[in-house]
């Protein structure tokens, strides 16, 4: 109950003023009652606007939303049911929707939007050219291969295919350490020069 001040005679006196009842102006507002809809509004817009602001969080959107509600309330106030409720309890569910409403579509927007980015942006994977590029590949690697000496083609096949070390390989072909290094080194420049790599 709120309280309002009058002066009479230069005299303060207290008069207790009771609030308008939500439900019984629920019920003009659905006969068109635009008074009855001001005294509505005063009384649910700012907690209508506390709710959405909780969900919604952005404050431009949550005024939107609120502005929204409000005009919802106009349109559908014929469909409240006093019996199945209070009349501030019914606003506030409309004001819980709007708002869930309002971020489920925000957050729609937002994966179409990243759905057609990474649409955009991947290219579609084809597998018979990416089988050829392969292919073209080890054919340039096998003609470089075939270019090498004797003795840099068997140590690169030891050291790389076979993957051993430049050691095992000295062993195995029963060379020093030092002219498999040397073997291999140069090898290896033939082969990035046949092969185009630029440094």
């Amino acid at each position: 109950m709120a309280e309002r001040v009058r002066r009479i005679a230069g005299v303060a006196d207290v008069e207790r003023v009771e609030p308008p009842d939500s439900s019984a102006l629920l019920q003009l507002v659905a006969r068109g009652d635009e008074q009855a809809f001001e005294k509505l509004y005063g009384i649910v817009s700012a907690p209508v606007f506390g709710l959405v602001r909780r969900i919604v969080r952005d404050p431009a959107q949550s005024e939107e939303v609120t502005q929204e509600v409000m005009l919802e309330l106009w349109r559908t106030a014929a469909r409240y049911a006093p019996e199945r409720g209070s009349a501030m309890t019914w606003v506030m569910t409309l004001a819980h929707r709007r708002a869930v409403d309002r971020v489920r579509s925000a957050q729609s927007a937002t994966d179409r939007e990243d759905k057609a980015f990474r649409r955009e942006t991947t290219r579609p994977f084809d597998e018979v050219a990416e089988l050829v590029n392969t292919r073209l590949e080890h054919e340039q690697v096998r003609r470089c291969l075939a270019s090498l000496t004797d003795l840099q083609r068997e140590s690169v096949e030891l050291a790389y295919y076979r993957g051993l070390t430049y050691r095992e390989v000295s062993e195995l072909l029963d060379t020093p350490l030092g002219t498999i290094k040397t073997r291999l080194r140069d090898g290896l420049i033939r082969m990035r020069d046949c092969l185009g790599v630029t440094r």
